[in-house]
Order: structure tokens, then C-alpha cells, then sequence
């Protein structure tokens, strides 16, 4: 049988998500493999959590490339990164509650690539009078991956329907970050 690895991961960011105290039997199951295949491919939960952390960055690191966050304006930007970010939700709602991937010395690199390209979306955003100047544009970029968060959370649990996706954090995020003469 050949497993794919990458649906096993997304299986296991699935229910990780929803119960991030899931047992290995629980995760195999949930993949729709044997616990033994699982161990064959992961040798652990640590080896299995930082497989999902690195198919994350490379899916974040992807749909920011997409986005094309160089390009239009930057609020236009933001709302095409969010676009591109939602498929990559739930991972991404799993990874933000592993605290031990944010800690120590062993914090892998993709975290602070990410960051960097945000960070500079929104100073782009503030340098050209789009973005308010008192918000700092390491705290919008915080705010970006816990808005992602939020509604994979939300559309986990029903109470948001995934079309709007784009929209609610959009929106939500630009009302807050549109500069405003006074």
C-alpha cells in the first residue's frame, strides 16, 4: 500500500487540531493507516509534529509567493495573501497552539522568513499612507496568523462558513489597520 505522506499529514493536522492531545493510535486512525505504517513515517509525535510544522512553512512560504506581495497596493496584497493562506488554515490553527516549535534554539528558520515578508507588507503599507503608523507592523503581522487562526478555528466548529473566509479577516484586519486622517 502506498501511503501518501502528505494526506497523512493533512489528516493528522485535521484531528490535531480539534484534539491536540490525540494519542498516535488516534492520529493513524484518522489517517486511515495502521499505527505501525505511522511510526514507519514518523518516528513519534515530535518526529510527526515537526514534519506537519515543515509542510506548513512550505504551504505559507507558497501562498505568499502567490499572493505576489510586492505587487498593487498593500492592502490588496493582504487580502490576496489571506486568500492564498486559507487552504493552509487548519495547519497552520494546529502549529500556533504547539508551543515547543516557538521555543529554544531549535526554531526553525521558516517562521522568521515568514514573518520577515509580512512585516514588510505592512511597513510597505505604512511607508505609502495606506496603514496607520502607530500600529506596529510586527504586531499586524502577529495579528495576521492569529485572525488565520480564529477562523480555521471557526470554520472547524461551524461557526463560520469558509466561503467567508477572505472576507471576515480582511476586512476585520484592514478596518483596523487603514490609516485615517483626522
Amino acid at each position: 500500500m502506498v501511503v501518501d505522506r502528505v494526506q497523512v499529514l493533512r489528516d493528522a493536522a485535521g484531528l490535531l487540531m480539534r484534539k491536540s492531545g490525540a494519542t498516535l493510535d488516534e492520529v493513524a486512525r484518522a489517517a486511515g493507516i495502521s499505527r505501525a505504517t505511522l511510526n514507519r513515517h514518523f518516528a513519534g509525535r515530535d518526529a510527526l509534529v515537526r514534519a506537519l510544522e515543515d509542510l506548513g512553512i512550505a504551504e505559507c512560504e507558497d501562498a505568499l509567493a502567490k499572493a505576489q506581495l510586492e505587487e498593487g497596493s498593500a492592502a490588496d496584497a493582504v487580502r490576496r495573501m489571506i486568500r492564498e493562506l486559507e487552504p493552509s488554515a487548519g495547519l497552520l490553527a494546529f502549529l500556533y497552539s504547539e508551543n515547543q516549535l516557538f521555543e529554544g534554539d531549535e526554531q526553525n528558520e521558516g517562521w522568521a522568513r515568514l514573518d520577515a515578508n509580512l512585516v514588510a507588507l505592512f511597513r510597505r503599507g505604512q511607508e505609502a499612507g495606506e496603514f496607520r503608523l502607530e500600529l506596529s507592523p510586527i504586531w499586524l503581522a502577529e495579528a495576521v496568523y492569529g485572525l488565520v487562526v480564529s477562523a480555521a478555528w471557526s470554520i472547524s466548529e461551524g461557526r463560520l462558513a469558509r466561503n467567508d473566509f477572505t472576507t471576515m479577516i480582511a476586512e476585520l484586519l484592514l478596518g483596523g489597520a487603514v490609516r485615517r486622517d483626522t
